[in-house]
Order: C-alpha cells, then sequence, then structure tokens
C-alpha cells in the first residue's frame, strides 16, 4: 500500500502532461477549463487545483503566458507576419487584445519590442548562470566555421514514450530522467530505438524555470503509456538536420547558424513543434560532455509575403 500515493502521483503527472500537450497543440483554439480538464479525464473542479498543484500556475495564467512567448517567438522568426496574424495564430481574439496583454507582460506594445535585445540579454543570463564562457558569443549571421550543412527530411509519423523534464537546466533533472525512461525501455525490449530530445520553450523567450524538456524514445502503437511515461504523437513532419558530433558549444553554433542563416534564405519557417535532438544511440552515452546526434528543425514552406527580398 506504501507505493500507492507514489502511482497515484505519477497519474496525475501524466494526465497534467496530457493536458499541456494539448494546451500547446491548440493555442490558436478557444481553451476553456472544462474542454482541458476533460482532456486529462478530470472534472473541471478538482483539475483547476491539481493543475496549479502540479505546474505552479493556474490554467489561465498558464495559457496566457504561453501564448505570448509564443508571440515573441514568431515575431523573431516570422518576419513578413502582422500582428493581426500573430495574434490570431497565438489564440488572441484581435490585435488589440494582443497589445494589451503583450505590454501588460513587456511593459511595451509589440510593435515597439526589440525582441532581439531580449533575447540577447536572456541568451547572455542563460549561459552565465548554467554554461562555460566559451558559449556566451552568438555565431555572427552569414559565418560557418564548422561547415554545417542541412539535409531536408521528411519524418513519419512518430509515437513516443516520453518523461518530462521541468527546470532542466537545474541539477540533473535530466540524467534523472533518461535513466527512468532507459530502465523502463529496458523492460519493454525499447532501449536501442530511436531516442529524442525535445524543448517546447524557447530559453531565450521563456524564463528557465519555466522550460519544459522531454526526454522521449519512438515506441510502437502497440505500447502503452504507463508507470509515469507518457505518449504523444507527432504527426509527420519536414525537418532540417544537423549531423552534431561535439560538446555544446558546438551545438549551441549549430542552432545559431540554422536560425540566423540558414533558414532567412531557406525559403521555409519554423513549424509549430519543438526541435529535436535525435541521439545516436542512447542519450548521453558519451558522458555530457560530447554528443553524437542530429538536431531536426522542424519548418514549413513560408508564405510568398514572408520570404525575404533578393
Amino acid at each position: 500500500m506504501a507505493d500507492l500515493p507514489n502511482l497515484a502521483n505519477l497519474d496525475y503527472v501524466a494526465r497534467v502532461n496530457r493536458a499541456i500537450d494539448h494546451i500547446v497543440g491548440n493555442l490558436s483554439e478557444p481553451l476553456k477549463l472544462e474542454d482541458v480538464a476533460r482532456v486529462a479525464c478530470f472534472s473541471p473542479c478538482h483539475f483547476h487545483r491539481i493543475f496549479k498543484g502540479l505546474v505552479g500556475e493556474t490554467l489561465n495564467v498558464f495559457v496566457k503566458r504561453v501564448r505570448l512567448e509564443k508571440a515573441v517567438h514568431m515575431l523573431s522568426y516570422r518576419q513578413g507576419m502582422t500582428l493581426t496574424d500573430i495574434a490570431l495564430a497565438c489564440g488572441f481574439s484581435s490585435s488589440s487584445d494582443f497589445s494589451r496583454s503583450f505590454r501588460s507582460r513587456y511593459g511595451v506594445p509589440p510593435r515597439v519590442f526589440d525582441v532581439e535585445t531580449f533575447r540577447r540579454s536572456n541568451r547572455e543570463t542563460m549561459h552565465q548562470d548554467h554554461a562555460g564562457p566559451q558559449q556566451l558569443a552568438r555565431l555572427p549571421a552569414g559565418d560557418n566555421p564548422d561547415g554545417f550543412a542541412v539535409t531536408l527530411r521528411d519524418c513519419p509519423r512518430r509515437r513516443v514514450a516520453y518523461i518530462r523534464v521541468h527546470r532542466p537546466y537545474e541539477g540533473s533533472h535530466v540524467m534523472d530522467a533518461v535513466t527512468r525512461l532507459r530502465v523502463w525501455a529496458e523492460g519493454h525490449g525499447l532501449a536501442d530505438g530511436q531516442w529524442l530530445g525535445y524543448q517546447w520553450d524557447d530559453p531565450e523567450v521563456v524564463a528557465l524555470d519555466k522550460c519544459r524538456y522531454d526526454i522521449g524514445l519512438e515506441v510502437p502503437d502497440s505500447v502503452p503509456a504507463q508507470g509515469g511515461v507518457c505518449i504523444h504523437e507527432f504527426e509527420p513532419m519536414k525537418v532540417a538536420e544537423l549531423e552534431i558530433a561535439g560538446g555544446v558549444d558546438l551545438e549551441m553554433r549549430a542552432l545559431d547558424w540554422l536560425y540566423l542563416t540558414w533558414l532567412p534564405a531557406s525559403g521555409f519557417v519554423p513549424d509549430d513543434q519543438p526541435g529535436f535532438e535525435a541521439f545516436n544511440g542512447q542519450p548521453f552515452a558519451h558522458g555530457s560532455e560530447y554528443f553524437e546526434l542530429r538536431v531536426q528543425l522542424p519548418v514549413t514552406e513560408a508564405a510568398p509575403h514572408t520570404l525575404p527580398k533578393r
């Protein structure tokens, strides 16, 4: 009987994660408490309390924050979109509603928000707290000293068993989740499959203590969610893929080059999916200082008015 509370807690976590997945995948739609609670299989009253207890924010506060953070991300990489386009894509009823909420959060309306200065400040803070000084500098647009080359790939539907890591930049949270999922995977004979890491939040936009990172493993349809391991299905997508064999600094340079140099001239924009780390072998097989993986940025073709002028 002593284990029952732990099992119950894992079940609650899995159900709240289903709700979060539903929210993030439907930000452009109305997100009523009753509907989100139904996804998590809770009554609205109970769900409201459980969600706040596990996430640390009420549902309304969480939804508004994630919508605004998505808007900042879109201001960074969806040049050519109007503020009304961004407002509606992020679930605001109008551009005026968006502007009021944005100003309340960031102090200025979106039309005068300096997104590059905001991102640069957050990046410097992040690396001062969590990385070595060699990672502070951003790779300038156009520079490619590492010889990065993109491969465009069409990924099929992926069914992923995952453990969600809150506050992934702190302590051993990610490594602990890898260990838990590896034990689960070995029990199902799946540990040699395709492992994925993916982050739903942009750490240059979202406070580090609010970031969420999933460590996952592709699994067949017959494998159920159980024991705190959740399931998420990704629809087929096109990804821009880079091979990485090196440290965190190399991965950071790869992401800089991908976003600042390749993406603006590619005819693509980021799709509404997280960026992936597709590990070659099991995660952290070479420790935490050296990685062999493929960075995968989900992309979609840019609308004609968003393409850069030549």
